[in-house]
């Protein structure tokens, strides 16, 4: 069920390459002054004065987890939750900052997870022993850890409300952090594969610790690409 839930999450990251909005680098992925919701309100303010309002409250290209909970004809739309309105979606904008603000709070806790991971991996691989079978209950601990906080800071991203405008054109650092999300979601994947066939064939450690390693890489590589 592991190797299931990380593929499936793969494939939801694969997909963001293809739709998912950049516009709003600094403003979507670090936290910002309350200030800013106000020029959300007037510019939603303003598409309610034109007839054609509603199709341009939403960017063309989204996500499709997006689609499917925020698009027009999405659950929260059928259901009555989320009416597709300038109010509506001015509140909607409110909850996107706020779920990338704890997306970007989950990728530091993920990160701080990952560091704790690879010194007791180093330590584990030295171990022999008691201090074996207690380094490994530790490294088996982490790993939970781990998986729990990265599966649910995706899913935060993934998720949230789509913001006003499309995607803007050319190299941006969101892209550079979408690119390496591909990295090191697929890192997760391997390590965790590798992970339980270890069990098996030790022969595999050495492979198990590279796409670690490189997961830890890509994963933090992809934290600077949109905080400095």
């Amino acid at each position: 069920m592991k190797h299931l839930f990380f593929v499936v999450l793969m494939c939801l990251c694969v997909g963001t390459l293809q739709a998912q909005d950049s516009t709003t680098v600094r403003r979507d992925t670090t936290i910002t002054p309350p200030t800013t919701d106000a020029s959300a309100t007037d510019l939603l303010a303003g598409l309610s004065d034109s007839t054609d309002a509603k199709p341009d409250l939403l960017p063309h290209k989204m996500i499709f987890t997006q689609r499917a909970f925020w698009g027009p004809k999405g659950l929260l739309r059928s259901m009555k939750i989320a009416p597709l309105t300038p109010e509506g979606r001015a509140h909607e904008l409110k909850v996107r900052r706020t779920m990338l603000i704890a997306h970007q709070i989950g990728g530091f806790v993920t990160l701080a997870g990952f560091i704790a991971q690879g010194i007791i991996g180093a330590k584990l691989y030295n171990a022999k022993g008691q201090d074996y079978v207690d380094t490994k209950k530790w490294h088996e601990r982490s790993a939970t850890f781990i998986n729990v906080t990265y599966g649910t800071t995706l899913l935060l991203s993934l998720t949230a409300p789509p913001p006003v405008v499309g995607a803007r054109k050319g190299f941006t650092t969101i892209k550079l952090h979408k690119y390496l999300a591909i990295v090191h979601l697929t890192g997760m994947v391997a390590t965790n594969v590798l992970a339980h066939m270890i069990q098996n064939n030790e022969s595999l450690k050495p492979y198990h610790r590279a796409a670690a390693y490189t997961t830890f890489g890509a994963y933090a590589a992809s934290i600077l690409a949109i905080t400095f």
